[in-house]
């Protein structure tokens, strides 16, 4: 059995914030979250869309967007990406995002001449407590492997590991990690194996997912 720890992902209420498209040439999305966010408060799908992963761009294609790029990696991937698809005297980049960010697409393009409008429209609330079942499996090796797509997501785990003093039972799991800052955020436990995806991207992660349970 796996485990995939995610946060509380709400959108921020409608009517929160007025979305400024004006003179945008492409929304530019970093997590499938910011889709979602979007889509809620806004109705436009006309606009060519860039996606730092599949998993991403997939949630674009269902939100109805059509017009879709995937950078297939991580923020740098993606930065790369819009270099090579977008002229910065073509207009902004609207940026849909939350509070926090793990990176900041903005610094990365702006010495190439990008403008890229960032606006928090949704909120990561991290989780306070393990779910009863998930104590359950974790402690009675229920669990085979646990994956882990975000550094924040990581985090999060540990802190619950530590606050339901279950840290010993990490020894019988393996940690399957989407990159290796990941992988960083979880050497305070003692994991049977941890195992980093070849690449940045949801299907890479899937694929050392069935490797290390094999």
């Amino acid at each position: 059995m796996c485990a995939d720890v995610n946060d509380r992902i709400p959108p921020l209420p409608h009517g929160a914030h007025s979305l400024d498209l004006d003179n945008i040439q492409a929304l530019v999305f970093t997590s499938a979250n910011g889709v979602r966010a979007f889509a809620c408060h806004c109705n436009r799908r006309d606009l060519p869309v860039l996606a730092v992963g599949d998993a991403t761009a997939s949630t674009a294609h269902a939100a109805g967007f059509t017009d879709i790029a995937s950078a297939r990696g991580n923020i740098d991937d993606l930065a790369d990406l819009i270099s090579q698809k977008l002229s910065p005297d073509k207009g902004g980049l609207y940026h849909p995002a939350a509070r926090k960010t793990a990176g900041d697409l903005g610094t990365l393009l702006a010495a190439k001449g990008y403008v890229v409008r960032r606006q928090t429209l949704y909120e990561a609330h991290a989780a306070n407590a393990f779910p009863p079942a998930l104590i359950g499996g974790l402690v009675h090796a229920g669990i085979d492997a646990v994956l882990f797509f975000s550094p924040r997501t990581a985090e999060t785990f540990v802190k619950l590991v530590e606050h339901h003093n279950i840290k010993g039972a990490m020894a019988n799991m393996t940690a399957i990690c989407l990159s290796p800052a990941v992988k960083d955020r979880l050497a305070s436990l003692h994991w049977r194996k941890v195992v980093v995806a070849a690449q940045p991207t949801q299907q890479s992660l899937l694929s050392a997912l069935d490797s290390a349970i094999i």
